[in-house]
């Protein structure tokens, strides 16, 4: 596809759009100075007119290109006019404002200044009105120590007379509890002896009648025990088969019993060894040995120890 080509001058392109952003840029600045400047200048106005140009049209381009080209001498005097009274102006502006803000500045120092000088006064004042109250309140307060103190004095001599007939009567009343608790000890401690006398004597009383039933305890358990020894011996020596070897030789035996008297085991230590085979045999073949019913005196056999010799 032909790309489309421009319906002006191809040579007239690039002054065309200058002097367009040029006459744009003269407004604008026109129209600024219009705004801030009393005596606004009037903007150059440029127009453009048709959509399809003439050669007539594009002589009158070349005659505005030309007389923007003449003309911008003046524009940029008008600008820098406008642009030097308005930093005139600015300059003034500022001088003012400053003046303006020094006279502020100096007020308020000034204003600062008595507000100090009344606050100075007000505390003067205040620290004198202190200064009175505080000095009448010393001069109450004296008034009410040395009242206070008398009072208190009086109250003090009042108060300690009364604690001395206290005191005394207290202690009256202690020397009298001292006495009778004295003899209430003293009647407890005799009674306490006393009683641990009876007791003391209770006691020895108490062990010696255990102490000789416990003798005799010993004595009927061991007796007992010595009894059913013999008796278990008797019964080993009926069962024990013996000859003319084991003369003179002995077995240590040592059985266990049920409480009904039935062997639960028979261990031989030191000893001649036929012996000892023999004599557990023998007590094997008795099967049950004579025991005590009383409880104490098989506890002591339920485990017993004997030395048998055969009886030759």
């Amino acid at each position: 596809m032909a790309k489309k080509q421009p319906w002006w001058p191809k040579d007239l392109t690039m002054p065309l759009v200058w002097s367009l952003l040029l006459h744009g840029g003269i407004v604008a600045v026109l129209a600024l100075g219009m705004i801030i400047s009393p005596n606004p200048i009037k903007p150059i106005e440029v127009q453009l007119s048709g959509l399809e140009p003439t050669t007539d049209d594009l002589e009158e381009t070349e005659e505005i290109v030309e007389a923007v080209a003449v003309d911008q001498s003046q524009v940029t005097q008008q600008v820098e006019a406008i642009r030097e009274r308005e930093r005139q102006q600015r300059v003034a502006e500022e001088n003012r404002i400053k003046e303006l803000e020094r006279r502020a500045a100096e007020a308020e120092r000034r204003r600062e200044q008595e507000q100090q000088r009344q606050r100075e006064l007000a505390q003067q004042q205040e620290r004198e009105r202190q200064k009175l109250a505080e000095e009448r309140r010393k001069a109450e307060a004296e008034k009410d120590r040395i009242e206070r103190e008398r009072k208190e004095a009086e109250a003090a001599a009042q108060a300690a007379a009364e604690r001395r007939k206290r005191e005394e009567q207290a202690a009256k009343e202690a020397e009298e509890r001292r006495k009778r608790e004295e003899a209430e000890r003293q009647k407890r401690e005799q009674e306490a002896r006393e009683k641990a006398e009876r007791e003391r004597q209770l006691q020895e009383r108490l062990a010696r009648e255990a102490q000789e039933r416990r003798t005799a305890r010993q004595q009927q358990m061991q007796s007992e025990i010595q009894r059913y020894t013999g008796l278990i011996t008797q019964t080993i020596q009926r069962n024990w088969i013996v000859d003319e070897s084991m003369r003179g030789k002995n077995c240590e035996l040592t059985i266990r019993l049920a409480s009904s008297g039935f062997v639960i085991s028979v261990d031989t230590g030191s000893g001649d060894a036929r012996v000892c085979q023999s004599a557990r045999n023998a007590v094997l073949k008795a099967g049950t040995l004579p025991v005590s019913q009383d409880p104490e005196v098989f506890k002591e056999m339920s485990t017993i120890r004997l030395t048998v010799a055969p009886s030759l």
